[in-house]
């Protein structure tokens, strides 16, 4: 192979992990746990918080912090499972760099 065709695919490989990048980065991620329900923008981020007020013991905050952090751990799969799949394809080219 030459040297001009493997910089033509690596730049197009390039082109193509930007587009995915940006791709997840327009998407939002929503993890529900019980009664919280949690926004994660493309970039991981806590957009917002939701929480069904009818079933809040305030007896019970600890309770309540809990099911916040498990309703990010899902969002956070969620995430994990869509990066995965638009972004698997090029890990295995590169060898597990990514």
């Amino acid at each position: 192979m030459n040297m001009q065709k493997l910089m033509q695919q690596a730049q197009k490989m390039e082109r193509d992990i930007q587009k995915k990048q940006e791709e997840l980065e327009k998407m939002s991620f929503t993890g529900v746990y019980e009664w919280v329900e949690v926004v994660l923008n493309g970039k991981k981020e806590m957009i917002s918080c939701k929480i069904n007020r009818d079933n809040v013991d305030s007896d019970d905050i600890e309770m309540l912090q809990d099911f916040i952090v498990l309703a990010v751990k899902d969002a956070i799969v969620k995430y994990d499972r869509e990066y995965n799949e638009k972004m698997g394809q090029y890990s295995n080219m590169l060898g597990g760099l990514m």
